[in-house]
């Protein structure tokens, strides 16, 4: 069955023989339209059930009220928390969001932020995918004098507005953390060095190495080990090793530390007397699994609306020059079970 088509103004204008401009200069509530004629315009839109087309209504005054953004994956609980906070601050401001996933795919990327050009929004909010190694689509976003801000995962080139979180000290902590517990073979599960983030996250793993004068392992340190099934994969490959670690650090995501504990787990090795794990972003199962997980929490529905209000700043002082502004949250160890060899 064929959708019912919409009602236009163009529809009013013929059942009551009036213009056009008659009709929506009545639905704009204007003094060029005598009263009459006015409630008889009103009372046949609402007898046709029209609906006012609020996207062409803020294009033609200069803006859509509607913000694009783009995501690896939705169903992360960091990501999702992110939309859900940017979603807080921007319903409050009447405006509203078109979800874009990348599933951590380059092309599906771009044609997401092609989608949201032509979409004409107002700003392009995105944590750019795994395989991002090219940024002319951002610059493209720029070109069109769109506002574009980067969170969690950016372009470094790029001079936009960004809203990171401090990961080098995060992840020194979780390392020193781990460290103090008593473990001395430390490995490390990491991202593609492509994104900063991960880099930040490798880098205060070795400072934390320094700090305690423990020797950088090649063997320890695994790349590109951000799901469930690499992490998993990951941790066969360094249990094998005939000086296999005491402690892993998936410093890419929960997932990898959660395939980490599975094997552990199908293996017999004990949590955390024999194998310290700690994961990062405080996805929910991490509170849930035997033993629970440390991880590192992001404030992702803080860094949301921080994002969010960041854009509504910026079109406040709209009359000024943008200057690129970066702003850290700092992250939170959260120590649980899986890496207290220690009894507190």
């Amino acid at each position: 069955m064929k959708p019912k088509k919409r009602t236009t103004i163009y529809d009013i204008a013929q059942k009551l023989n009036v213009t056009p401009s008659s009709v929506s200069r009545a639905l704009n509530n204007s003094n060029y339209v005598n009263e009459a004629t006015k409630k008889l315009i009103l009372k046949t839109a609402e007898e046709l059930n029209y609906k006012r087309n609020t996207m062409a209504s803020n294009l033609r005054k200069g803006h859509s009220k509607t913000i694009g953004v783009v995501v690896p994956r939705i169903n992360q609980n960091f990501f999702s928390n992110v939309i859900a906070g940017i979603e807080d601050a921007t319903y409050k401001q009447g405006y509203n969001l078109i979800i874009c996933q990348s599933n951590e795919s380059y092309e599906k990327e771009v044609q997401s932020v092609n989608t949201l050009i032509n979409q004409h929004v107002d700003c392009i909010v995105i944590s750019v995918s795994i395989e991002s190694n090219d940024h002319k689509h951002l610059q493209n976003v720029l070109d069109q004098n769109i506002q574009l801000i980067q969170f969690d995962r950016v372009a470094d080139e790029l001079e936009t507005l960004k809203v990171i979180n401090d990961n080098e000290q995060a992840s020194f902590e979780a390392v020193d953390h781990i460290i103090e517990q008593g473990y001395k073979r430390i490995a490390l599960l990491e991202g593609p060095q492509n994104l900063d983030i991960f880099r930040q996250r490798k880098k205060g793993y070795l400072n934390a190495l320094a700090k305690h004068n423990i020797p950088v392992v090649n063997e320890l340190i695994i790349e590109n080990t951000w799901t469930k099934e690499l992490g998993a994969k990951a941790t066969r490959q360094l249990l094998s090793l005939p000086e296999p670690p005491d402690a892993i650090f998936a410093s890419t995501s929960d997932f990898s530390a959660l395939g980490v504990l599975e094997v552990a787990t199908a293996m017999n090795i004990k949590v955390p007397s024999q194998l310290g794990i700690c994961g990062y972003s405080n996805e929910a199962f991490t509170e849930l699994t035997s033993p629970s997980i440390t991880t590192i929490d992001q404030f992702s529905f803080y860094m949301g609306k921080t994002v969010a209000n960041l854009y509504f700043q910026e079109l406040e002082n709209s009359d000024t020059i943008v200057v690129p502004k970066i702003i850290s949250i700092k992250p939170k160890l959260i120590v649980r079970s899986s890496t207290m060899k220690k009894k507190r």
